[in-house]
């Protein structure tokens, strides 16, 4: 299927390897422009040097930067070309008892994923409305509805999304953008390849026997029950992105095998 996507300008907050990654595969593979974003530049051309492996005559581009780095956050917005679709993807967390869990983890996962996904969309978005064309997306996560005891500081940042998103698409009536949020579920990153590695290592395991047992414990509300491809997120990311996806504005579409359970 053609998502008509050929020349459209994208950029992708941390795009150098998981999600991210993955939805910049398949925007270049639609003949999208991308701007490949991580922290350090040699992690940055890695991974553009792999996209244009493989997808030959993809155009790729870099926006390196920290999103911690507040102050400087302007100075590098006015270097971004205007973006007709913005994917707030990049986020951090931490693993640890809520009573562990420090004011700067809680300061410092907002910043990152909240923060960034609102300045972003504070520069671009005023472009997108007067071009009358434009796309943001904020990827968030099941964790904002199971909310796991020691993901309690993420998790709140990832409901957070779907209060900006929900807000921002107000501001399109009667143009031609959009403002979604997308939930994956549990999703097969290199992330959680070297936790089920490790784990299985830990518990003298194989890796399909931690895996299962991961979803009977602790998603056992999946009906997937197994970890989501992330290219199955990343192909329905691309169809929001797309000019097909019009109709749907201001709504969280669900990528989480069901985990997160519920009618809405």
């Amino acid at each position: 299927m053609d998502l008509k996507l050929k020349g459209k300008s994208v950029l992708i907050t941390g795009s150098t390897s998981g999600i991210g990654y993955a939805i910049a595969k398949a925007l270049l593979k639609e003949g999208s422009v991308v701007y490949i974003n991580g922290r350090s530049e040699d992690k940055v051309a890695k991974a553009v040097a792999r996209l244009e492996e493989e997808v030959p005559n993809a155009e790729v581009k870099t926006f390196v930067f920290d999103f911690l780095k507040t102050k400087e956050i302007q100075i590098q917005l006015k270097q971004l070309p205007e973006i007709d679709i913005l994917i707030n993807n990049v986020g951090v967390y931490t693993s640890k008892s809520f009573f562990e869990t420090s004011a700067l983890d809680w300061q410092t996962q907002f910043q990152v994923n909240v923060m960034s996904g609102v300045e972003l969309s504070k520069h671009l978005m005023p472009g997108m409305l007067k071009r009358n064309w434009g796309r943001i997306l904020f990827i968030s996560s099941e964790c904002a509805y199971l909310v796991p005891p020691d993901m309690i500081s993420y998790s709140a940042t990832k409901a957070a999304l779907h209060a900006a998103a929900r807000g921002l698409s107000q501001l399109t009536k009667s143009s031609a953008v959009t403002v979604n949020t997308v939930v994956p579920g549990s999703t097969l990153t290199e992330g959680a390849q070297e936790f089920l590695a490790n784990k299985a290592k830990t518990e003298n395991k194989l890796i399909d026997e931690v895996e299962q047992s991961f979803f009977e414990g602790e998603r056992s509300n999946s009906l997937l029950q197994r970890f989501a491809r992330v290219e199955e997120v990343a192909s329905t990311v691309a169809y929001l992105c797309s000019p097909l996806s019009s109709a749907t504005n201001g709504s969280v579409v669900k990528v989480d095998g069901g985990s997160s359970g519920g009618i809405l």
